[in-house]
């Protein structure tokens, strides 16, 4: 898929580069690609009157220091919400269009916002450069039905417990033909996910596996040693400086 058509790899900016402390905003996400990031994860919900927001939280509290929640809220309401004096909750219909080179992870965070993140992604012409995400699988199965085979995704939990399991059985699963990619934490409380078994029983199955969040440059050395297709990173700026001293950046800007 043309999602992950890039040299592996890959690097992605977590919420933009969640570290600065102004995660899943335009300052954050312009951060990003100016360092040189073309993959960037997000999440999103949708408001009550159907309009898609880049915002990870159910509520307003954590982000912005007041009560509400995303879904009981219209848009007119969550585009006054200012942080530091810039608006906290962007519209994803307006990411898209404003970054059109880069490919967006996107982490659907409510069921209530499944059909109008697959109609806004259409609308926008940007499936080909999304890949659409989620924790639950059921969710996940309902996001690949409305957006059709040609729109990359990745697994829910049980999906990714079913990999682990089968990385160390030997099993062979049949995933559905959207699934690009095992996009997972090094392990589940203490149970670990990733090692080398596991990333070769992924590359076998003809995906890659992208891990989530590792911030420090030593654990970054060790995944790539792995052999791991893509990183997601708060720490933006660390990241690019791992993949630089390692001659494998292959974002923008290289020096």
């Amino acid at each position: 898929m043309t999602y992950l058509d890039r040299p592996v790899p890959l690097a992605f900016a977590h919420r933009g580069g969640a570290a600065e402390g102004d995660e899943n905003t335009a300052e954050a996400f312009a951060r990003a690609v100016e360092l040189g990031y073309r993959y960037v994860e997000t999440d999103v919900h949708a408001t009550t009157d159907g309009v898609v927001v880049v915002f990870h939280d159910e509520t307003l509290d954590r982000v912005a220091g007041r009560p509400g929640r995303i879904d009981q809220l219209a848009w007119a309401d969550l585009s006054t919400v200012r942080v530091g004096g810039a608006a906290a909750v962007p519209r994803l219909d307006e990411i898209l269009a404003a970054w059109p080179q880069v490919r967006f992870n996107i982490d659907v965070k409510a069921d209530s916002g499944v059909e109008a993140t697959v109609d806004t992604v259409s609308r926008a012409g940007a499936g080909d450069r999304v890949l659409l995400a989620s924790f639950s699988d059921s969710r996940l199965a309902r996001l690949r039905t409305l957006a059709g085979p040609k729109v990359a995704t990745s697994l829910g939990m049980r999906g990714v417990a079913r990999l682990r399991v089968a990385s160390l059985t030997g099993q062979r699963l049949v995933l559905p033909t959207s699934v690009v990619a095992a996009q997972v934490p090094v392990r589940y409380g203490r149970l670990p996910v990733v090692d080398r078994r596991f990333v070769r029983y992924v590359h076998k199955l003809g995906l890659q596996v992208h891990v989530w969040t590792i911030d420090e440059p030593a654990e970054m050395h060790d995944l790539l040693d792995l052999g791991v297709d893509g990183i997601m990173t708060d720490r933006v700026d660390v990241l690019r400086d791992v993949y630089v001293s390692r001659g494998v950046w292959h974002g923008e800007g290289t020096e």
